[in-house]
């Protein structure tokens, strides 16, 4: 048995020991323990600056022309990556992704890589002909997480979203979503969900916490605003990222402390277990997983009181990303700045453009 915040579930043990013994590992170099485990590293600002893979393009970021060249060398067409120098998420995606045989050698007969600084002050153009900045590109995406990476096929159109980091084996199926043309047919969670063998258990092998409300689950707030925000947890059984999500960010005091300022569900993704949803409707938690595009567990979603979706991480995530999502929502920052991106960046010592880190603070005034 294994006991969190008051509450029990049954695991395998042999899977504890090895997590522990990860935890353990996690203290040398990221190549060291994600050959073994890709979910485990730490997630802090990079000391080092990041290096580009050899093979990713050398673009003058005239992506239209980009497009063109892909598209003339039969490829699919071109995946543009966002990134930061000091990302751990994005070391993890550029150390151990690309560098998987199979995974760079099917990306690059599938795509060119076009890589973006999220800060950088450098101008690009879009696939439909625009002119603005790096940073301003990634704002217009919507990027509020590193990595990110976009799919655009050979006509420009957006096949495919990513924002975080996936393991090697959901980044495989992304690949070939987009450069097997399936993004025309079906959304990508109907896509996963179908090549998803996994076994489901029953929604007590969850893992629980002592802040999760029970149920039952009545998350309406359509007619009045709740008095604390909301946060719902998208799990499933036999979970190892969600298992690393309980045993070690939401271990932490200090996140534990931040959640005992929201309204806390977990729900079992695959479930009929019933819900209100925030908007007052009647559902049930797979059918309020797939109408959200959930296709990751675990995925953390966040409301405010009034029912309007915040955020969302539903991709790996640890403590530091973590808590600075939470600050976010509880500080309400995203009610003056909707790219949560930027308003972490303002609560950074150093920034590696210190023009921009300027031209930021003079827009927040």
């Amino acid at each position: 048995m294994r006991i969190f915040g008051g509450r029990r579930r049954i695991v395998n043990i042999c899977s504890l020991v090895c997590c522990i013994a990860l935890v353990v590992a996690s203290a040398g170099a990221i190549s060291e323990t994600t050959e073994s485990d890709p979910f485990q590293f730490d997630d802090t600002p990079l000391e080092d600056l990041l290096q580009y893979p050899e093979w990713f393009k050398n673009s003058f970021l005239e992506l239209d022309d980009d497009l063109k060249e892909a598209a003339n060398a039969g490829k699919t067409g071109i995946i543009v990556y966002f990134g930061q120098k000091r990302c751990a998420y994005c070391k993890m995606l550029l150390e151990v992704n690309f560098r998987t045989p199979d995974i760079v050698n099917y990306t690059r007969q599938h795509f060119d890589v076009v890589p973006i600084d999220i800060w950088s002050p450098e101008q690009v153009t879009t696939p439909s002909g625009e002119s603005m900045s790096e940073r301003e590109y990634s704002q217009q995406l919507g990027t509020n997480f590193t990595p990110s990476l976009v799919f655009y096929d050979a006509d420009g159109r957006i096949a495919l979203r990513l924002r975080g980091y996936y393991p090697p084996y959901q980044f495989r199926a992304a690949l070939e979503y987009a450069a097997g043309g399936h993004y025309l047919r079906e959304q990508f969670p109907v896509y996963m969900a179908r090549g998803d063998k996994t076994l489901r258990f029953e929604a007590d092998d969850l893992v629980e916490e002592s802040f999760f409300s029970p149920p039952p689950h009545n998350l309406d707030r359509s007619r009045f605003p709740a008095e604390l925000p909301l946060v719902v947890f998208f799990e499933q059984g036999d979970c190892h990222a969600c298992d690393i999500l309980h045993t070690q960010p939401l271990r932490a005091s200090a996140v534990r402390r931040l959640f005992n300022r929201f309204e806390s569900v977990q729900l079992d993704m695959h479930s009929n277990t019933p819900v209100v949803k925030p908007d007052g409707t009647p559902s049930t938690a797979s059918e309020w997983a797939r109408e959200l595009g959930i296709f990751y567990a675990p995925s953390i979603v966040f409301f405010d009181e009034n029912g309007r979706e915040i955020i969302r991480v539903d991709s790996v995530v640890h403590l530091f990303r973590l808590r600075n999502v939470l600050n976010y929502v509880v500080s309400r920052g995203y009610l003056t700045e909707p790219n949560f991106l930027r308003w972490s960046s303002r609560t950074r010592r150093t920034l590696d453009y210190p023009a921009a880190a300027a031209q930021e603070q003079k827009v927040a005034r």
